[in-house]
């Protein structure tokens, strides 16, 4: 019995071009996977961070209402003065009544409030936040009334959601949320965080 050995030679070739396409595709589709995954979780810090932002903006809020606690006055409309923390991010506002208090906004990036080696700053310098605040709104989204609350005796004056605010027998305290926008720079990643406390003594 005579073998073709050629037929033989021909297949080997083919079996082994078939084998390199399935491991050229295997390949293809894991690099394609660990590339996706990268860009997610690069992604989700992204958002982490920005949130982490937009904390700071409320805490740096706090601040500033902790020491403007005596004179809150009704502003204008802020939009004009935001630069990405626009009002609109805010659905339970009424856009043509917002009122900022003292026609305050502020902006910063968090290597202007936070230290730390030079790789940190970088990174810092990379997010921002930006803050508003108003009397906290009514169910129509309103914010030119101003909620109160009466609160019995207690000493200092701290702002924080879970105090009474008054050195007197007895008080007012009023509501105000404070608006706060994180980005990145160079980004279209925003994410607006609220924060409502009390006021008063």
């Amino acid at each position: 019995m005579k073998i073709n050995l050629k037929n033989e030679k021909g297949f080997a070739i083919a079996l082994a071009l078939l084998l390199m396409l399935v491991m050229a595709l295997m390949g293809t589709t894991l690099v394609v996977i660990a590339s996706s995954d990268q860009k997610a979780n690069t992604q989700k810090d992204v958002n982490q961070q920005v949130f982490y932002a937009a904390e700071t903006g409320i805490s740096e809020a706090k601040k500033w209402l902790a020491i403007n606690s005596a004179n809150l006055n009704l502003g204008s409309n802020p939009n004009g003065r935001l630069s990405f923390c626009k009002t609109y991010h805010f659905p339970n506002l009424n856009q043509s009544t917002i009122r900022a208090i003292n026609n305050y906004v502020e902006r910063k990036t968090l290597d202007q409030l936070i230290s730390g080696n030079a790789d940190e700053i970088k990174r810092f310098k990379e997010y921002s936040y930006e803050y508003f605040i108003t009397r906290t709104p009514d169910q129509n989204g309103n914010t030119a009334l101003l909620k109160t609350k009466t609160v019995s005796s207690s000493t200092g004056t701290d702002i924080s959601e879970n105090n009474n605010y008054s050195s007197n027998a007895t008080s007012q305290a009023g509501f105000y949320t404070i608006f706060s926008c994180g980005k990145k720079n160079n980004d279209d990643t925003i994410v607006p965080i609220e924060a409502v406390v009390t006021v008063g003594g």
